[in-house]
């Protein structure tokens, strides 16, 4: 593909010296739909990798293809990546604005899809290239779609109304605020971009689906719709495919006074915005009866509304085409409004997330590592009355056996059939027949699998809506890939002598999951327990941590890192991010982490995180989630303080489990 862009860009008027494909969706989405994996689609195979992060994007120059992403995906792309690209590890390598303005020459026109780029980005990368005159063109069409020619097609997938039970609050409540914090801004209207998302630009967003309380399914494991929105001081629109819109959900609009229109409109609907002239259809219709009855013309304005003359916009989610169409004096640049608002959990979210990260999460935990302990033990069984019954058969027929190994658990472990590395010629035989017959008998724990049998405990839940992100089911080293996706054909069987990892989550109508454990099924080494309690020790730091309201987390990041850095390890990723209520799994604007947008957002009870996050009185501490596996703990490595909270941890994690089955939860 890179060469048929690079004729393009020959073609493009200007011509164009680079031409940036960004990850991001027209509502820089940190997750796209199929369609919209744009820097996917300019590697060899839309597949080579499973998803460039979201800050990652590609640069096709008249020589050369470079790739940006960070270090969740820095194997992955070393390994996947033709000889054609070049990776280059964000926060190692230049970033890309800093590299174009360095390597391109002077004068050069650097080509984007200005729906594709965020107003904050754009800006930024502006100042950038000033010193050497370069532009930024804004392409009429998007160049990766002219030449992408297995693109999917657009889907009409149906937009659904979310029960006011599980948000806990209404569309006209937060209509009500969205309309006061307006007035308080002097603003007369609001663009709404983000589907609900956690940006990769800014994690401060106020989405459309939360704000009117609408779900999707036009993104993989995020229940939203793609979507803009429009907000004034009198009216709303909602810009849609009307494809996706039911009569039901018509009529909730037209209850709440939403007008609907089609999602190519807010092109036009921006320029009319610019110039004041935006209203519903029926006002607009009006006015034109009444100026043509009066004779009059002209739109009348009150004082406050003449006052009130700016446009708010996000500049982190509002793409740079939208923008563009705006008078850019009266434009507010500001982080959404409700992004805070929606980041604190009102009662209603936080009971749903208290039954499915304290008590559902765990639970399924333990049963699939059951599950799977059991699977285990049934086919030592298995093996050893096969191995009985061939023995058998074979004296029968004076064939020389070896002895029966003495440990079979060891053997066969927990991926069903492993074969005794030490086998001469005289077992030969036996083995083969007894890896056919079990071949035969049983299904392999694999990767996928596991995987495939957690989503399937899952779904048995009350409110299952789907996994909320690719399941990180990763055997032994596979663990190292931070986004680990197994495939069917390639995966790994689990394997007794080999770590465990398992990061998972789903979307239930009244919350949002995402756990991780690691686990072992065998005998760990003592340099798996010393690494796993390393990484313990970090928890439980933060765990440990009581600070005043207020705190950021990048102050708090430090805390799970230090005991790695004692053995000097790190993670090239944050600590913790926030969690939506049946939205995304990703969401801010809270995050622990050493990246510098955690140093603005200060932690406040009720925001949620990998864990949750409760006050008390002016202070806040960290909740207590799925218990870990105390096989691999090495408790000699742990302080008393360590053991206290440990003991403290595991059995909290318990009681949830058995207040569940005694029926506290109500059916549950």
């Amino acid at each position: 593909m890179a060469a048929a862009l690079r004729a393009l860009m020959l073609s493009h008027s200007p011509p164009l010296d680079a031409l940036v494909v960004p990850s991001e969706d027209y509502h820089q989405s940190e997750y796209v739909s199929a369609r919209d994996k744009r820097a996917n689609s300019c590697l060899v195979s839309p597949e080579a990798l499973v998803r460039i992060s979201a800050d990652g994007l590609a640069l096709i120059t008249a020589n050369g293809a470079l790739l940006w992403t960070d270090g969740r995906y820095f194997l992955q792309a070393e390994q996947q990546l033709t000889n054609e690209w070049k990776l280059m590890p964000s926060g190692e390598d230049p970033a890309v604005d800093v590299w174009m303005a360095d390597n391109l020459p002077t004068d050069a026109a650097i080509g984007i899809d200005p729906w594709c780029i965020s107003v904050d980005t754009a800006h930024k990368w502006e100042r950038a290239f000033a010193k050497k005159q370069q532009k930024l063109i804004q392409t009429t069409t998007n160049l990766v779609d002219e030449v992408w020619t297995s693109r999917p097609p657009p889907e009409a997938n149906p937009v659904v109304v979310h029960p006011i039970k599980f948000p806990g609050s209404s569309l006209e409540d937060k209509l009500k605020q969205l309309r006061e914090e307006l007035r308080q801004e002097k603003a007369r209207a609001i663009v709404l971009s983000a589907l609900d998302e956690a940006s990769s630009c800014s994690l401060a967003i106020l989405g459309v689906a939360w704000l009117l309380n609408v779900r999707g399914s036009d993104v993989s494991y995020s229940p939203v719709v793609h979507a803009f929105a429009i907000v004034t001081s009198t009216a709303a629109f909602f810009y849609v495919d009307k494809r996706k819109v039911s009569s039901e959900v018509g009529s909730y609009m037209e209850k709440n006074s939403i007008e609907l229109r089609d999602y190519s409109e807010v092109s036009s609907d921006a320029v009319l915005l610019a110039s004041d002239q935006l209203m519903p259809a029926k006002k607009a219709k009006d006015m034109v009866s009444d100026a043509t009855e009066t004779g009059s013309g002209g739109i009348n304005t009150s004082v406050e509304e003449k006052s009130n003359d700016l446009i708010w916009v996000d500049p982190g989610t509002c793409c740079f085409a939208l923008y563009s169409k705006l008078n850019q004096d009266k434009v507010f640049l500001q982080p959404s409004p409700f992004a805070l608002a929606k980041s604190l959990k009102n009662p209603v979210e936080i009971q749903g997330l208290r039954m499915h990260i304290y008590v559902m999460g765990q639970l399924w935990y333990n049963i699939l590592f059951g599950w799977i302990n059991r699977y285990k033990n049934y086919y030592v069984k298995l093996d050893i009355k096969t191995i009985s019954f061939l023995a058998g058969f074979i004296l029968l027929f004076s064939f020389t056996l070896a002895k029966r190994p003495p440990s079979m658990q060891e053997i066969y472990g927990a991926s069903g059939y492993i074969i005794d590395s030490e086998v001469n010629d005289k077992n030969f035989f036996t083995c083969v027949c007894t890896f056919a017959f079990l071949t035969w008998r049983t299904t392999k724990l694999t990767e996928v699998s596991v995987s495939d049998k957690l989503e399937e405990f899952r779904a048995s839940k009350e409110h299952f809506r789907g996994l909320s992100f690719p399941t990180i089911s990763s055997v032994g080293p596979n663990g190292a890939f931070i986004h680990y996706n197994p495939e069917l054909e390639t995966c790994a069987e689990l394997d007794p002598n080999q770590m465990y990892l398992c990061d998972s989550g789903a979307q239930y109508l009244d919350g949002t999951t995402d756990i991780t454990r690691t686990v072992h099924f065998g005998k760990p080494t003592s340099h798996e327990k010393a690494c796993y309690t390393a990484v313990l020790k970090g928890h439980i730091g933060l765990g440990n941590a009581r600070f005043p309201s207020g705190t950021t987390g990048h102050v708090l990041d430090v805390l799970a890192r230090v005991p790695l850095w004692k053995y000097g390890l790190d993670y090239r990723h944050g600590t913790g991010h926030g969690i939506g209520s049946y939205l995304n799994v990703h969401e801010g604007p809270h995050q622990i982490s050493f990246r510098p947008p955690a140093r603005h957002v200060p932690l406040q009870s009720s925001m949620t995180l990998t864990d949750v996050i409760f006050s008390i009185t002016s202070f806040i501490n960290f909740s207590k989630n799925a218990p870990y596996q105390t096989k691999l703990i090495d408790t000699s490595l742990l302080v008393p303080e360590e053991v206290e909270w440990l003991y403290s941890y595991q059995g909290h994690g318990w009681f949830h489990i058995l207040i569940l089955f005694r029926g506290e939860f109500g059916s549950e």
